[in-house]
Order: structure tokens, then C-alpha cells, then sequence
């Protein structure tokens, strides 16, 4: 019998199950909803048990399908979990949420980190962590907790509290409280772990009051975290053999392993993520240094730049403003226009991330005029998603001192023509698109894979298709960079003012 992998994506807005054959070919696939609670501005929250229901049925569904095509139950040898990163949540001993699932976009932690920031605490955050003090990473948010929430504080103070990233939360559930762990790509966003040790940094949990806070084992990517059934979908017991953040998945299944090969994924935001390899490249510049995979053996490392607003731009537009009936259309009319008239727009409306991290920031539309046009305000939307990736990659090469080699980009908006042309008129290197299917899934089946035997390297994965899609610079090139100067221009003046 072949063996086949099973691959769970948990992501914010849905939870999806994909089985992949040994060529990393999708035999079956489900999702599942999930909603997002918004109780107050800036506050993000999602319903733990809720989240994990969502694995379970979106397994459930993907099962159920793989077996209409034929396919035995019994062949899937393991499991691989990809997830959203940085939103965590709080139980205790009996596995009972002590709170909401706190979301990776939530942003009550804002004045909190300018505190920290003023009592001069982010350099030596940056040195031992890789990250910047910003609402998105895990453990401002959790200070706020310790600080506004009475039950959470006494359970942190009685040492009841568990912490775990969704990796973690996942894992408890689905081996019934046996396996607590999370693994170095998940740790390396809490705000809480060292990069040099690999390990939680005591004196971060010291400085925080966090000493009594319960915090899972840190394990390589690939490793074997436990066995589950998924409470009872599968015949029997698989081992989960990877658990990998869903930014660093997706660049492990678009094969990023060379340092100077970077991945953006363009979904409601975009994370760009670069292998430097397995020399840490310090922070700064407003990028992030995070873990890209680890095995028992291996450990790569990469930098990353967070960019908040990207397809929820254009969302936004569709739905709050009207400006076109369907995301799909915003090519043609962008198109439609030899450029954007002037206009440029500011996608801060969550602030913005790298390499600025500008929390303060709110969304505008600059350079308007009678003659504007819709045409010219849904082209300005969608050059600021390019115009935000050029920034990141321009300050990753400032801090690797080294030039990049090739961009690959995948996610929901690489069906924008226009945007990816724009993107490679704007970049001295090509843009790939090789039309990847659940590509964050990928990366953990592959991973997982990796963990199980199945493959027995990273040089025996199955190779990549060759690419249907490559843009390099064309005639809009000089087009392209005159809109950037614009834009950083806009950038300008809107930080001046903060």
C-alpha cells in the first residue's frame, strides 16, 4: 500500500486537510469555517474549542472524500500541522481555556508595547529573540492579559496557566492532554525564545513576571510530537511527525532552502520570508529573524518581513467602498489606466508592519483629483501591495549585505496578472509563480514526510513543477519605479507626522 501523508493547515479564517501521495500530489482536501471575533476596536479574539472542531471536521471531510476516490484510510502514515503562528490561547491542568484564543491580529497590546519601548527594553529584545515589540507577536498581548484579566493573572501567578501557539493547543487536544510541545518555527514568534539557545529565555520570563507560566518543550520542526486518530475519523493511531508555523511551511514547500531565495505569500496579508541559512542573521531594519525548519540535525534560519494589509486591500474596496464587484476584476481595470493618475494608497489599516512597525498609522488615499478615476484608486491599491514587498526585500538585502536571487510567490492573489507584472517591473530579480496547490499544507506533509521515512532527505522530495508563470522586468519598468519614488515619498511625510 502507498503510503500517503495527511497535512492540516490551521489557519484564521478557515482550517483545511489535504492528503498528499509520495509526489507531493493532492489526493483529497477539505476545509472547514472559522470565524474571528471582534468584541472591541482592536481587539481580535477566536474560540479555542472552536478551532480545534474546525481540525476535526475539516479531517473528517477530507477523509471522507479521499475514500469516494478510492482511496484506504490506512494508507496515510502520518501528519504534518501547519498553522496560524503567533495567535495563542491559556488552559489549564484539565485542558479548559483560561481565555479566548487571542489572534495574531489583535492589537490591544499597543500601548503596552510603547512602554516597553520607552523603559528601553527592544534592543535586547531584538538581540535575544529576533523581533520587534509590536501588538503582533504573542507575548505583549499575553502581558496584557496578566495586567486586565483577574482569572488569568491568578492562574499565572499559581503556575496553572499553560501557554501554547496553536501548534500547541492542536497537539494537546488531538493526543488527549498526553503531548504537550511546541516546535523552534512557533516558539521563535512568542517574543519568549532565544535564538542563540533554542530555548525559552528565563530572564525575558524573569523581567516579565512569567516564571510560573507552564510553556511546552522546544522541539525541531521534524520530530515526532505524539499520535492521535483525530478522535476517531482515522481507523487508527498516526504519529504527527512535523509542526511548523504556516509563513516558514509555505516557504519549505516552495523549496526555499538557498539562502537568497525568498517566498511571498499574497493572501489578506503577505509574509515574505528568506533562508539565510544556518548562520543566524541578526534583526534590524525593520525585519524580523525567525527560524525557518529545524530537524534533529538541521537548522536553517530566515528573515522575514510582515506586511499587514495586502489582499484585504482590495477587499476592503470591493466590499466597503464598492469599487468593483469582484476582487477578479481589479486586473482589467487596472490595466485599463497607463498608470495610477497620482494616486497612492496607504494600506495602514492595521498600521504598518515591516520594515516601518508603525502600529500608529492609519489608511489614506493621497493625490486625488477631479480626474481621478476608480480605475486609478483599485491600481493604486494594488502597486501598494508591490510597493510594501520592494521595502521588505530592499531592507532584508540592507541587512544580509547580499543580493536576492529569485522571488516565489504563491497565495490567492497570484491569479493577478497585473500584480505580479507590477511586482517584476519593480524587482531586480524574477518573480516565480509555479501554481502550488495549498502550498502552507505542502510544506508540513513534506516536513512531516521528512519525520516519517517517506522521504528520506530534503535532496529526495519530490521536485517542483516546472514554473508555468515567470515575470522579469519589462517596458513598465521605468513606470513602475517613478510610482514607487511616489509612494516613498507618501511614506515619508505619513511617518514625519507620527
Amino acid at each position: 500500500m502507498t503510503p500517503c501523508i495527511l497535512s492540516v493547515d490551521q489557519g484564521t479564517s478557515s482550517t483545511k486537510a489535504v492528503i498528499f501521495d509520495t509526489d507531493a500530489r493532492v489526493a483529497a482536501q477539505a476545509s472547514a469555517p472559522l470565524d474571528c471575533a471582534y468584541p472591541r476596536p482592536g481587539f481580535a479574539e477566536q474560540d479555542p474549542s472552536a478551532i480545534y472542531a474546525s481540525v476535526i471536521g475539516a479531517v473528517r471531510q477530507c477523509v471522507s472524500s479521499f475514500q469516494k476516490r478510492g482511496g484506504d484510510p490506512r494508507a496515510i502514515a502520518s501528519c504534518g500541522i501547519s498553522n496560524q503562528r503567533e495567535t495563542f490561547t491559556l488552559w489549564d491542568e484539565e485542558g479548559r481555556p483560561l481565555c479566548p484564543a487571542v489572534s495574531w491580529q489583535c492589537e490591544r497590546s499597543a500601548e503596552l508595547c510603547g512602554r516597553l519601548r520607552s523603559d528601553g527594553q527592544e534592543p535586547e529584545v531584538a538581540r535575544r529573540t529576533g523581533l520587534v515589540l509590536a501588538p503582533y507577536f504573542s507575548a505583549t498581548k499575553l502581558l496584557w492579559l496578566m495586567e486586565n484579566d483577574e482569572a488569568v493573572r491568578r492562574a499565572l501567578t499559581d503556575g496553572r496557566a499553560r501557554f501554547g501557539t496553536m501548534d500547541t493547543w492542536l497537539l494537546w487536544r488531538l493526543t488527549r492532554g498526553r503531548s504537550f510541545a511546541t516546535d523552534h518555527t512557533n516558539a521563535s514568534r512568542t517574543l519568549l525564545f532565544n535564538l542563540d539557545t533554542l530555548q525559552w529565555d528565563q530572564e525575558l520570563l524573569r523581567a516579565w513576571g512569567l516564571q510560573a507560566l507552564v510553556l511546552p518543550p522546544c522541539r525541531p520542526t521534524v520530530d515526532h510530537y505524539g499520535e492521535t486518530d483525530f478522535d476517531g475519523v482515522l481507523p487508527r493511531q498516526i504519529p504527527i511527525d512535523a509542526m511548523v508555523g504556516d509563513s516558514q511551511s509555505a516557504a519549505f514547500g516552495e523549496r526555499c532552502f538557498m539562502p537568497g531565495v525568498a517566498k511571498a505569500t499574497l493572501g489578506t496579508g503577505t509574509s515574505v520570508v528568506m533562508d539565510v541559512g544556518e548562520t543566524r542573521c541578526p534583526a534590524g531594519s525593520g525585519i524580523v529573524s525567525t527560524v525557518g525548519w529545524s530537524t534533529r540535525k538541521t537548522l536553517h534560519y530566515a528573515l522575514e518581513g510582515i506586511i499587514i494589509s495586502s489582499g484585504a486591500t482590495i477587499t476592503w474596496m470591493r466590499d466597503q467602498l464598492g469599487l468593483v464587484p469582484t476582487s477578479a476584476e481589479t486586473e482589467s481595470l487596472a490595466t485599463s489606466v497607463a498608470d495610477s493618475g497620482g494616486v497612492v494608497v496607504v494600506p495602514a489599516f492595521g498600521g504598518l508592519g515591516s520594515p516601518w512597525w508603525k502600529s500608529r498609522v492609519r489608511a489614506s488615499i493621497v493625490g486625488l483629483t477631479f480626474a481621478s478615476r476608480r480605475e486609478h484608486v483599485v491600481r493604486a491599491g494594488l502597486e501598494s501591495i508591490a510597493f510594501q514587498i520592494a521595502d521588505v526585500l530592499d531592507a532584508m538585502r540592507q541587512q544580509r549585505g547580499r543580493d536576492m536571487v529569485e522571488l516565489r510567490v504563491d497565495g490567492g492573489m497570484t491569479g493577478n496578472r497585473f500584480l505580479l507584472q507590477f511586482l517584476a517591473d519593480l524587482l531586480p530579480v524574477p518573480v516565480v509563480n509555479r501554481g502550488l496547490s495549498e502550498v502552507s499544507a505542502l510544506g508540513a506533509a513534506l516536513l512531516a514526510g521528512l519525520g516519517s521515512g517517506v522521504f528520506t532527505s530534503v535532496s529526495d522530495l519530490p521536485s517542483l513543477p516546472d514554473a508555468p508563470r515567470r515575470f522579469t522586468a519589462g517596458e513598465g519598468a521605468t513606470m513602475a519605479r517613478r510610482s514607487y519614488e511616489a509612494w516613498q515619498d507618501v511614506l515619508k511625510g505619513v511617518r514625519s507626522a507620527l
